[in-house]
Formats: structure tokens, sequence, C-alpha cells
């Protein structure tokens, strides 16, 4: 079954992208039924979904903006990590973690490589989803922001060193020094994943995009799903 989906260099047949794309779109179908339905935990507006939708495109768009690309995956981009743990940190995990599972895909369909179902999952699935582990923050009353966006680069970051120590370890570099070896995929991933969080930190730290996007979260949450810090 899965040679029928993927091609001999590790991408994908139209058969794959078909499936791919079914998933994308069953995914989604899911973020709706769970977002809109009545919970004491979670329920969305329309607002608040074309918000998740907005960020997800923005994030898309933006991982498409490359500051640099590094040979094997990865690559630091125009702040698309942001949008995900927005997701999370406004709305909370639940919501977070749907929304990055989505965009995990989307990555997936973007640039597709595929050595094994579980590498997958590291990659994309697993990797990107754990961005909404930001959720945990979304009731912090200092720092909030900062420290949702924190968690959410490093557990993404832990699982593409798993999928590192897995799959891609064949990959090191000859000259990469072998005292180091244990830790290449941790250095790999966390190179660019550190080096696009501290341009992020930067950025967000400055009082007006600061003051911006909370009046962004104000404007998309009801009035009562506020944390303190919010208000």
């Amino acid at each position: 079954m899965m040679k029928s989906l993927v091609t001999a260099d590790g991408g994908l047949t139209t058969a794959g992208y078909a499936v791919s794309v079914i998933a994308v779109l069953l995914l989604i179908a899911a973020v709706v039924f769970l977002c809109r339905k009545n919970s004491s935990n979670v329920k969305m507006t329309t607002q608040q979904l074309v918000t998740c939708a907005a960020a997800l495109a923005l994030a898309f768009i933006a991982s498409y903006i490359r500051i640099f690309k590094l040979p094997f995956g990865g690559s630091v981009t125009l702040f698309s990590m942001l949008f995900i743990a927005l997701i999370g940190y406004w709305y909370g995990p639940k919501v977070g973690i749907i929304t990055g599972l989505v965009y995990g895909i989307l990555q997936f369909l973007q640039e597709p490589y595929v050595l094994s179902l579980f590498q997958v999952c590291c990659d994309y699935i697993f990797a990107f989803g754990a961005m909404g582990l930001s959720g945990l923050f979304s009731k912090s009353k200092k720092h909030g922001l900062l420290k949702a966006y924190i968690i959410a680069i490093l557990a993404r970051g832990a699982f593409h060193a798993l999928g590192g120590y897995l799959y891609w370890m064949d990959y090191m570099p000859e000259n990469f020094p072998q005292s180091l070896a244990a830790l290449y995929p941790i250095i790999y991933n966390y190179g660019y994943i550190l080096l696009e969080g501290v341009l992020t930190v930067i950025v967000i730290s400055i009082p007006a995009v600061s003051k911006a996007l909370t009046q962004i979260r104000t404007v998309t949450t009801p009035a009562g799903k506020l944390s303190p810090a919010s208000k």
C-alpha cells in the first residue's frame, strides 16, 4: 500500500496526494465538529473558526518565505510558527493541537518525504500538533505569550529530534564531530527552530506588536472566555 503512495525518491504519487488531501479535509471537518460541539471546555464562535483558518493560511504562506533552508529539511521562516502557537495561546490546547495537526498535513503536502509512517508522524503530524501545547499558558497572567511560544517550539523540536534519531542519523555529515554525534539530531533541529524562535521573540516583545496581538485576541474571543491577563 505504501509503495503505491510514495515515489522512489520519497515524494508522493498522485494517489498519495489524493489520500493526503482527503486526510486534510477530514481533519478540517474534525476541527469544525469538535469546536462547534457544545462543551463546557470548548465552544468556538464562527469568528474564532475563521481566525484559526486565517492563522493556518498565514502560517502556510510564511513557511514559503525562508531566510535560509537546511539541506535535509528545516528552515528559518518569516515567523510561521508564531501563527500556530497563537491559536493555542488564544483558544487553549485542544484547539491548538487540532490546528497544529492540520498544519502538519499541509506541511507534508508542501514538501513530502516518506521513509516510514512513523517518520511522517514525527516530522509532520506530531511535531506541528505539539505546537498546540502553547495553550497550556492560555491563562497565564504574566508573559503568557512568551511562555506559550517557547513551549510550542520546544515541543516541535522534540519530535523532530526523535525522528532524527530513528531515521536520519545516516545523513549526518562525515565532518560532524564524532564526540557530538549523539547530539546531532538535537543540534540540527533545534538550530533552525531556536534561531527563528529568537527572531520571533524579539518581534513579539515590541510593545506595538504585543498590543496589536492582544487586541486581536480580544476581538476574536468572547469576553467571558478571556484570561485575566488579557482583559
